[in-house]
């Protein structure tokens, strides 16, 4: 296996890393201030500026290889790069769920469709949600869920609930993609379809925003959505009918690289902040860093880091070379090996960091709530690791 970077991934990460010294890290306390002393849901002026920024500097939708030229491979350091800091990726237009919509929308995409969604979410002037989970069911299991996509003349008819629609509060969001059930009578994996729903259509309706951890990520949030006898055309379902499955494993694939590589960059700034805190304070006479339990906390979390970079970059790789579908035990692995990981380093720099590791001055406790809430989001770790198990003994007897 190569994991050598291309000569464009290396020009494009030192600009990055530029981008990310000069207008996002000065900038950190900047962007909590606009949330907080405004209207909590109303775009920020200092994420509209960098993408400004970005996207005259050429560093804009880099996840998307046929826009970019970028491998997964050559995008693994970016991302890692951008999820230093959580909110970082929107400026370069490369944060999720817009990322995966538009990875939806390019794959599977009508012209008229992607003229009317894929251009704008490429430009950066709308944004997007994904409504698939249901709060009434187990949605680790998506053949659970009860929403429907009922055919009448020329549209279709949607209801259901959805929850865990990241994006969908944001003023900017003009698009959902809708996961319902066109014929329950199908094979339980083609009974699922997906379609377009503009958000300003009648009957969809925003409930309320769902907090994780006592945050409510403003200002883009995740939403409890109703879709109540929502009538949509015909002409905006994706791909066809009883396909969402289909669909939905094109798009989680990449997706859940994506989450793996930011949420390494996260777990480097982590460990970083353990090591600067630990050499500036001290405790029953001598640095913490010269403890030894710390120093254990710091080795150990240098090797898991490592280890699981190198299983993102196989990953990576398997897909480049051979698809996604080839990838897909790797893919699980990762999904369930880098947030735990991830939980594992921030929760030792929180340690270091005592009482100011769980307070506001300091983004750890902000981190791992987000590593630990990627032990769910876009499947939990036990049904990565079933899926990794039942591959794995299907290899052995073959």
């Amino acid at each position: 296996m190569d994991f050598d970077h291309s000569q464009i991934s290396k020009e494009k990460l030192s600009a990055v890393r530029r981008f990310m010294a000069e207008h996002v890290y000065p900038n950190e306390r900047r962007y909590q201030e606009e949330i907080s002393n405004g209207d909590r849901w109303k775009p920020l002026e200092l994420i509209e500026d960098l993408k400004s920024k970005a996207k005259s500097e050429g560093l804009w939708n880099l996840f998307l290889p046929e826009v970019s030229g970028l491998s997964n491979v050559d995008y693994a350091p970016l991302a890692e790069e951008m999820g230093r800091v959580y909110w970082s990726a929107e400026a370069f237009n490369c944060s999720a769920p817009d990322t995966g919509n538009m990875e939806v929308l390019h794959m599977y995409g009508t012209d008229e469709q992607k003229e009317r969604w894929l251009k704008p979410l490429l430009e950066g002037e709308i944004r997007s949600c994904f409504a698939m989970t249901e709060p009434e069911v187990a949605s680790s299991d998506a053949t659970n869920i009860r929403a429907s996509i009922e055919p009448d003349g020329d549209e279709y008819v949607l209801s259901g609930r959805k929850w865990w629609s990241t994006g969908a509060i944001d003023e900017r969001c003009r698009l959902a993609i809708f996961m319902g059930k066109t014929d329950e009578s199908a094979p339980k994996h083609l009974q699922q379809s997906m379609i377009l729903v503009p958000m300003d259509a009648e009957g969809v309706e925003v409930e309320r925003a769902l907090t994780v951890m006592g945050y409510d990520d403003a200002p883009n949030g995740h939403a409890e959505v109703v879709f109540d006898n929502v009538r949509v055309p015909k002409s905006n379902l994706l791909l066809g009918e009883g396909r969402g499955f289909e669909i939905a494993q094109g798009r989680l694939g990449p997706g859940r690289v994506h989450h793996c590589m930011r949420l390494i960059g996260l777990a480097e700034r982590s460990i970083e902040l353990m090591i600067k805190r630990a050499n500036e304070r001290i405790a029953f006479g001598k640095k913490l860093s010269e403890q030894g339990v710390v120093r254990e906390w710091i080795a150990r979390s240098r090797a898991e880091i490592d280890q699981a970079r190198l299983l993102v970059l196989k990953t990576a790789w398997m897909m480049d070379r051979e698809g996604n579908k080839a990838a897909r035990k790797e893919i699980a692995m990762i999904k369930a090996v880098v947030p735990s990981m991830a939980l594992g380093v921030i929760d030792r720099a929180i340690q270091a960091f005592g009482g100011a590791g769980v307070s506001q001055d300091f983004p750890l406790a902000f981190a791992w709530t987000t590593a630990r809430m990627l032990r769910i989001a876009d499947g939990p770790d036990e049904v990565h690791w079933a899926s990794v198990g039942k591959m794995e003994v299907a290899g052995r007897e073959s």
